[in-house]
């Protein structure tokens, strides 16, 4: 990283609303882009009310979340920047934002995995051994404690996101978080705690993300050998959270980004090294009228996105979409074979025109 060491600034906080927590990483992600040369890494460590749902930057809202769920319980939902799956956050769930310059000579997946490194140190602290898993998580005992997301934006300013398991409600998060796999098992909660752990549950002690905050900042000053100063957010970066909590994070447009609605449209799933991905059509007989890549991605690749505007006005013919998708290159990107890519492309037109 670029800061690693000097002085670092410490942010903490309790109970924060869904689209002020999400609003205020991004103010604070901000400076970063300014090339300030003074400019010292922050490292916000905070909860958000029991509870917020939120969903990652590339997924399609519906798909993930129990809408009316989240009305009936007060669930607060927003879309995150970063990449990743789906989250239930409270007070049992520690965020973990890092802000900084992203280095030049690292990919996403590079830098994720170094910053991982000071959340295991932390972990490690409370006796709970994580390794580097996947795409973007932490697992120990091969169950997943925390998921990690990326962002950088156009200037090169770094917004990394973590959300680590000090607890979990899983029948509240079964509640209102769409999990097929789990769902489909027949047993849901006993699905779910196969796959993810907590560190209430690793260590035998109830923690939730106050008890957590102390072991994480130390695991990020050790590893990066920073000096952690309390602080807080000057007037500039509250004004502008504020701003984009009501401009951005809770806008409806904002959390449709990523979804397909409409008449004659149908979808497939894909999956992928990259993230599970669902394929949508919108089509008008056997043309593509729109298409649509949604998943828990740490960042769309351009190959996906070439994808979507060469199905445009395409026959959903065989060897059309065939030639569409070599093109792309979105195979490559994702990680699968070409023949599975056209065959979900297929089956969504296919659900498409039974929905017509």
């Amino acid at each position: 990283m670029n800061g690693v060491s000097g002085v670092w600034r410490l942010l903490a906080g309790d109970g924060v609303g869904g689209a002020d927590g999400l609003a205020l990483d991004e103010a604070l992600m901000r400076r970063y882009g300014r090339g300030q040369p003074d400019c010292p890494p922050t490292l916000r460590l905070y909860s958000y009310r029991s509870h917020c749902a939120l969903v990652g930057r590339y997924q399609d809202l519906a798909a993930e979340v129990d809408l009316d769920a989240c009305r009936r319980t007060g669930t607060e939902v927003s879309r995150r920047l970063t990449g990743g799956g789906a989250i239930v956050m409270g007070r049992g769930q520690l965020g973990v934002g890092y802000l900084d310059r992203a280095p030049a000579d690292r990919r996403p997946r590079q830098i994720i995995e170094e910053l991982s490194a000071a959340l295991a140190a932390g972990l490690a602290l409370l006796g709970v051994t994580v390794a580097f898993h996947g795409k973007n998580d932490l697992e120990t005992g091969g169950r997943k404690i925390a998921g990690l997301g990326l962002y950088v934006d156009p200037a090169g300013a770094m917004l990394f996101h973590a959300s680590v398991l000090a607890d979990l409600d899983v029948e509240f998060m079964l509640r209102v978080l769409r999990v097929p796999a789990a769902k489909l098992a027949g047993k849901a909660i006993a699905a779910v705690t196969d796959r993810v752990t907590t560190v209430s549950a690793e260590t035998g002690r109830p923690h939730d993300a106050t008890t957590l905050r102390p072991a994480i900042a130390a695991g990020f000053a050790g590893t990066f050998g920073a000096q952690l100063e309390p602080g807080s957010p000057d007037q500039e970066e509250q004004a502008q959270a504020a701003a984009l909590a009501a401009g951005r994070y809770r806008s409806q447009s904002w959390l449709d980004e990523r979804s397909m609605v409409g008449d004659g449209s149908g979808s497939a799933l894909l999956k992928a090294p990259a993230g599970l991905a669902r394929i949508y059509l919108s089509t008008h007989g056997d043309l593509v009228k729109s298409a649509l890549v949604a998943g828990d991605f740490n960042e769309l690749a351009p190959e996906v996105v070439a994808l979507e505007s060469g199905l445009r006005w395409r026959r959903l013919d065989e060897n059309a979409v065939a030639a569409v998708v070599s093109s792309s290159g979105a195979p490559g990107a994702l990680g699968v074979p070409a023949e599975r890519v056209v065959a979900a492309v297929l089956e969504a037109g296919r659900q498409a025109g039974r929905r017509a």
